[in-house]
C-alpha cells in the first residue's frame, strides 16, 4: 500500500508563491529531490507516482482550492485504500516562525479551511501534519496575510529547511514509528 503524502495550497500561478502555498513549495521540493514515474490529474488532483527507497508514495496537490482540500484527499484515500497512519499532510501555519516546521499526529485545524476541510471528511482529527511556519500576521487580516507573496529570502528560507522536511518524508515512509521520527524532527 503506498504512502500519501499531500500538500495543500491554491492552483493557479496567481498563487504560486503565497504564504498558503507552502505545501505546494514543499511538495515541489520533495519531487525534485526524489522524482516521479507517472503523473496524473485525477480525484481533483495533480498526482505524482513515486518511490523513497523502494516504497510507493503519492505525492499529491489537490486542485479544489485549500477549503475543499478534504474532498481530494478522501477520494485519494477510498480509491487507493491508504490507511490514516499512511497519511501525512504538509501546510502552512500563521502560529510558526516563517519557515519552522512542526510535526504532529493528531489536533484541533487551529482556524486552517483546509485542515478543518480534511477533519470534516475524515471525521477524526487524529491524522499526520508537517506545519510549515509562515510567521504571524501583525496587523494584516489573516485572510491577507496567508495570500500575500513571500519574498525570495522567505521562499529560500522554506527551501533551506526541506532537508529537514526530506529527512522526516523518508523516515515516515520507511519507519512506522511516528513518535520516535517526531522526537528526532521536533
Amino acid at each position: 500500500m503506498p504512502k500519501l503524502i499531500v500538500g495543500l495550497g491554491n492552483p493557479g500561478s496567481n498563487y504560486t508563491i503565497t504564504r498558503h502555498n507552502a505545501g505546494f513549495i514543499a511538495i515541489d521540493l520533495l519531487l525534485e529531490k526524489y522524482g516521479f514515474q507517472k503523473e496524473t490529474e485525477d480525484f481533483k488532483s495533480q498526482i505524482f507516482f513515486s518511490n523513497i527507497k523502494g516504497e510507493k508514495v503519492l505525492f499529491v496537490k489537490p486542485q479544489t482550492f485549500m477549503n475543499l482540500s478534504g474532498e481530494a484527499v478522501i477520494s485519494i484515500m477510498n480509491y487507493y485504500k491508504i490507511n490514516i497512519e499512511d497519511f501525512i499532510v504538509i501546510y502552512d501555519d500563521k502560529d510558526l516562525s516563517m519557515a519552522d516546521i512542526r510535526f504532529r499526529d493528531n489536533g484541533s485545524a487551529g482556524g486552517h479551511n483546509g485542515i478543518k476541510n480534511i477533519i470534516s471528511h475524515l471525521k477524526t482529527e487524529k491524522f499526520n501534519r508537517l506545519k510549515i511556519g509562515i510567521g504571524e500576521p501583525g496587523q494584516y487580516k489573516i485572510v491577507d496575510w496567508v495570500l500575500s507573496k513571500m519574498n525570495a529570502e522567505e521562499i529560500n528560507l522554506i527551501k533551506e529547511n526541506v532537508s529537514d522536511i526530506s529527512g522526516f518524508v523518508e523516515d515516515f515512509v520507511l519507519d512506522s514509528d511516528l513518535k520516535k521520527i517526531m522526537n528526532k524532527y521536533n
